[in-house]
């Protein structure tokens, strides 16, 4: 029997050879110029194909991209296994003489060593008993069917966590079954499955808190159906499904999800913010995740839009005010650029965690605010990047802070207040004075440019070991003057220096590009560290 009659149009295969190189038939039939008969597929990863579905110059399909697409012999295909078979093949499947041989290592005369796993057998009996499984992960094993009628249920009948990624599975129809049958799973990820556009059947998913829908090409019409089968979803993972649009069904706004706590939307196309505002009547909404989309700005909403996204809204709640429990906000990787955006973070009512790392406003080699600004401009936040922010990195963030803008905004209170609209405020609770002229014997001089201690180390490959030196520097030192410092104190005549600003919880050091910039204008603080470099 011809092996390509068991491929059907849209079928989900693997590669016999690699069950991660998976993709979609589009095509059973001749091709002209070869002969027998072959199988069109079009490969989930561009570049795993050959062509765009065409050979000399017959189009056969049209292929997502010029080079996901080829032509295959039947035998080379797999139509994928069953859930059951995956699980044996998993944790039943004892490993063989041959597997045990290969586990070695070398000694120090280069002879190999056998391994033994202790406990391996009491570990490979515990997994073998499907009845005491609670987690699974069958990952890319080519799962493509379930298996006969209530088998799933009978064989892990305590299953409660299934990672099902890379696999072949695109019916929700076997995703409604398989919850059936796992009465008690709470955790389901379908990650790289393709699943179909139309959802319909899905019985009530009581049990599922957690589900994970990582490039599976779904859309957020998509969403908006699952939620009805949800009635219990705390997390909701929704990576890499090139969604630009959150369009709720019946409101201006997304309604449902009563339990959802954690929304992960991270590398999607969403550019708009006002697309994002249409999930901030998420009562229980705790963490948004937001990194690698294409935002440009942020803002709270004002009482026009809270009204406009209350509007047609069935269970309207006035007093409840737009994303009123949002502790974490993640985003990383888009593109910020405007002091509005940070400044619109403090409205939000429980914001603590924020991620803004790699956008233009927060990266100080492209011109943006270094992390002691960020810290002083967001008054609630606890954790900036990922790092905490201590009690005593805040104070000090803050005065540098306030000493920075009135170095530059000293003789224009308004600007300074509208560009900076923490810095009264700040001011005030340090107690700063304004900074009084006084006149020296070097001339007028200004009571805030004080002396600061500062950490000089040498990192640059032909300076050579030498000790860090702590010296004692005036804050109106230039970057161009501490250069040629660093060359009398390290004795580096010869070479070219560049300076870094290394600042804690900053992933990389800030480079001092500017010569006529002082201490004071760049924001540098008392115990600060300088990195001494060359020029390469």
């Amino acid at each position: 029997m011809d092996q390509s009659s068991f491929f059907t149009l849209g079928q989900r295969v693997h590669s016999s050879t690699d069950p991660r190189r998976v993709g979609t038939v589009k095509y059973v039939g001749n091709v002209e110029g070869y002969s027998g008969t072959w199988v069109g597929v079009d490969w989930d990863n561009e570049g795993d194909g050959k062509h765009d579905g065409s050979i000399n110059g017959v189009q056969y399909f049209q292929a997502r991209s010029q080079k996901s697409a080829s032509f295959v012999r039947a035998h080379n295909l797999s139509p994928g296994i069953s859930l059951l078979q995956a699980l044996k093949l998993r944790y039943q499947s004892h490993s063989t003489k041959q597997d045990e041989d290969e586990m070695y290592v070398l000694s120090a005369s280069n002879k190999r060593v056998s391994v033994q796993l202790l406990g391996k057998d009491k570990i490979e009996d515990k997994l073998s008993r499907f009845e005491e499984l609670k987690s699974a992960s069958i990952s890319y094993l080519g799962v493509s069917s379930l298996g006969g009628p209530a088998e799933l249920g009978a064989a892990v009948p305590n299953l409660k966590e299934l990672d099902l990624t890379g696999n072949l599975i695109s019916d929700w129809k076997d995703i409604g079954t398989i919850c059936e049958q796992l009465p008690h799973l709470v955790a389901l990820n379908l990650s790289n499955n393709l699943m179909i556009q139309n959802i319909i059947g899905l019985p009530l998913l009581k049990g599922i808190c957690v589900l994970v829908l990582n490039s599976t090409g779904i859309n957020w019409s998509q969403v908006e159906i699952l939620e009805h089968s949800l009635p219990m979803i705390e997390e909701l993972h929704l990576m890499g499904n090139s969604i630009s649009t959150i369009k709720p069904t019946s409101s201006s706004s997304v309604q449902g999800f009563d339990s959802l706590r954690l929304l992960n939307l991270e590398d999607n196309c969403l550019a708009e913010w006002n697309e994002i505002l249409k999930l901030s009547q998420l009562k229980s909404l705790e963490q948004l995740y937001l990194n690698k989309n294409k935002l440009t700005c942020i803002f709270y909403p004002d009482k026009n839009k809270i009204q406009e996204l209350l509007s047609n809204h069935e269970s309207c709640d006035e007093s409840y005010l737009p994303f009123q429990n949002l502790r974490c906000l993640l985003l990383g990787s888009n593109k910020i650029s405007d002091l509005a955006s940070i400044d619109s973070l403090n409205s939000f009512p429980q914001l603590i965690d924020i991620r803004l790392s790699d956008n233009l406003v927060a990266d100080p080699a492209r011109g943006g605010l270094p992390r002691f600004v960020l810290i002083a401009r967001l008054a609630k936040v606890e954790m900036l990047n990922g790092s905490e922010i201590t009690a005593r990195e805040r104070k000090e963030s803050e005065i540098r802070y306030v000493r920075l803008v009135m170095s530059k905004l000293l003789d224009n209170p308004e600007e300074s207040k509208r560009l900076h609209p923490r810095f009264v405020e700040l001011k005030n609770f340090y107690g700063i004075e304004d900074e009084m002229p006084s006149v020296g014997a070097a001339g007028p001089q200004k009571m805030g440019s004080g002396l600061l201690s500062i950490t000089l180390k040498c990192v640059g490959p032909s300076i050579g070991e030498k000790l860090p030196l702590t010296k004692k520097l005036p804050a109106t030192t230039t970057v161009g003057k501490l250069k040629a410092l660093c060359e009398s104190f390290f004795k580096l005549k010869s070479l070219k220096l560049k300076l870094f600003l290394q600042e804690k919880g900053s992933p990389l050091p800030m480079l001092l590009d500017d010569e006529m910039a002082s201490l004071m204008d760049i924001g540098i603080g008392i115990e600060s560290t300088i990195l001494v470099d060359e020029e390469s």
